[in-house]
């Protein structure tokens, strides 16, 4: 407290402070991260205060004065209005308050356990085809051979999309991800973006005219028979679901399982472990996404002035909830640098999250990063890292760019 009982500005406080660059990987910025989360629960980084205790992290994912500003992606790209901002608005990423609330209770009901548990068949088929094709080698780029052609089959299963157009739906999340994405794209151009989400949109509408009198089991029937109070999605919303579950669905399963593949390698206990008990595959997801995490970083804004943690943080002032920090936080987690698939009795990692926005897929990338982790650990023996595996900077998707690894083959799919 100041000396007249008024709260200080988060800026007066004497936080530590640390500075990174806008390039740099987790692992750049990990000594100074611990060096400041030592000091206190919240630091002040190079884009603003970075919120580093778990406990405070958590709260703030959950508190209502603190948002995601609409549109905020473009803005790094120096768009702020326009019909691709519109779009990205209106999105279910996009959206709060009462608009938010009434589209995600609609979803809820769609994301049913029928509309995801079908989905193993697929995910076994696309991962065991994907080894196959490296198998004879007895070596491949993790990132390119596997993790980046991974999750956009399924994605394309969940919806209803005939395995023949999986490309497509690549092809259009490429394009469409730039507007999803906080790091500057040399190659972002606004009418390719609108292009292919164009073409996705007029697809998804003829998916709907072929389903209106002739649902099926798949995730797109189920958001046209979900229903609340008499209230049902309309074309344009469908539209927009589609293509955010594309975005959601895809780049951070594809970051995901290479960090995860990457942690289990530099840990061939842990790797044997998994391989001879795949029982922990999803307690192998949990600490993977605690120890490596593809998302490290969730901005928010202060939409008001806003005490919190003891201080006073302006309105407009951007907060970063440092989730790579919080999950990694000394006084949650025992040994909080140990990577232990059988780690037990422990909190719930905030790499999805929180609050509003809590991750709506966060059970179906759970289940497809638990597959793909028991077939590879089954299938792939020994596997170790044969050369660099650089990570993209932490204010983005991060994660390995390459991962380039050998193993032993062994019999059985």
């Amino acid at each position: 407290m100041n000396v007249n009982g008024a709260v200080p500005s988060v800026f007066d406080a004497g936080l530590p402070t640390f500075s990174y660059d806008l390039d740099a990987t987790p692992h750049d910025i990990f000594a100074d991260l611990r060096n400041a989360q030592s000091q206190a629960p919240i630091a002040i980084g190079p884009l603003g205060p970075e919120i580093l205790s778990y406990d405070l992290a958590r709260e703030i994912l959950r508190d209502n004065r603190f948002r995601l500003p609409p549109g905020i992606t473009l803005a790094a790209q120096g768009i702020t209005s326009g019909p691709l901002f519109d779009k990205l608005a209106s999105s279910l990423l996009g959206l709060d308050g009462a608009p938010h609330i009434r589209l995600r209770k609609l979803v809820s009901k769609a994301f049913t356990p029928r509309a995801t548990s079908r989905l193993t068949e697929t995910i076994h088929q696309v991962v065991n085809g994907l080894i196959d094709r490296v198998m004879d080698a007895g070596s491949c780029d993790v990132v390119t051979d596997i993790a980046r052609p991974y999750p956009t089959p399924i994605m394309c299963a969940l919806i209803g999309a005939p395995s023949e157009d999986w490309q497509l739906f690549s092809d259009w999340t490429e394009q469409i991800f730039k507007a999803f994405n906080f790091q500057p794209d040399a190659n972002f151009d606004e009418s390719e973006i609108m292009r292919a989400w164009g073409e996705l949109d007029a697809y998804v509408d003829d998916m709907v005219a072929a389903r209106r009198d002739n649902l099926t089991d798949d995730l797109l029937s189920e958001l046209i028979r979900a229903e609340s109070d008499g209230d049902r999605l309309n074309l344009d919303e469908l539209r927009g679901l589609v293509a955010g579950f594309l975005m959601a669905g895809t780049d951070t399963t594809r970051n995901q399982l290479a960090a995860s593949v990457q942690v289990l390698c530099e840990h061939p206990d842990q790797w044997a472990r998994l391989r001879e008990h795949p029982e922990l595959a999803m307690q192998a997801v949990e600490e993977s996404m605690r120890h490596s995490p593809a998302a490290c970083i969730v901005p928010r804004a202060a939409l008001e002035d806003a005490e919190f943690g003891g201080y006073l943080f302006p309105a407009g002032t951007f907060v970063f909830a440092n989730t790579f920090a919080a999950n990694r936080d000394p006084a949650i987690y025992d040994d909080a640098d140990r990577f232990d698939i059988a780690r037990k009795d422990v909190p719930a990692i905030l790499t999805f999250g929180g609050g509003a926005h809590y991750c709506l897929g966060a059970n179906l990338a759970r289940r497809e990063l638990a597959e793909a982790l028991v077939v590879l650990t089954r299938r792939l023996s020994a596997p170790h890292r044969t050369g660099p595996a650089p990570w993209k900077s932490i204010l983005g998707m991060t994660g390995p760019t390459t991962l380039p690894i050998a193993f032993d083959v062994t019999t059985g799919a």
